[in-house]
C-alpha cells in the first residue's frame, strides 16, 4: 500500500500492542511520547492533526478538545503525555 500523501507514520517494533498518537510536529510532549514508544519497543501510528483535518475532527469528537498529544491504546484514551498511565496500559 503506497500512500505518498499520507501524513501517518507507522513504526513497527517487537511489541504487539499498537498505540495511535494524534500529534503535531511542533508539540514537545508529542515528541516525548513517540520517544517513549520507541524506547519501550511499542508500535504506534502517528497521525499529524496539523495536516489531516479529518483525523483532527476524529480526535476532537473522541476527546471534546483540541490539545495534543492524544494517545489511544485499545479502547483507552490518554490526553497528554502521562508516562505512568502509558506504562500501566502497555504493561511496560
Amino acid at each position: 500500500m503506497d500512500n505518498t500523501n499520507d501524513t501517518t507514520e507507522n513504526t513497527n517494533t517487537l511489541n504487539e500492542v499498537t498505540a495511535i498518537i494524534y500529534s503535531t510536529p511542533v508539540c514537545h510532549y508529542c515528541q516525548a511520547a513517540k520517544e517513549f514508544f520507541k524506547e519501550n519497543k511499542v508500535s504506534y501510528e502517528d497521525i499529524n492533526v496539523a495536516e489531516n483535518a479529518e483525523k483532527r475532527q476524529e480526535m476532537i469528537e473522541m476527546t471534546g478538545q483540541m490539545g495534543v498529544p492524544v494517545i489511544r491504546i485499545g479502547n483507552d484514551v490518554v490526553i497528554g503525555f502521562d508516562e505512568g498511565k502509558l506504562k500501566e496500559l502497555l504493561g511496560v
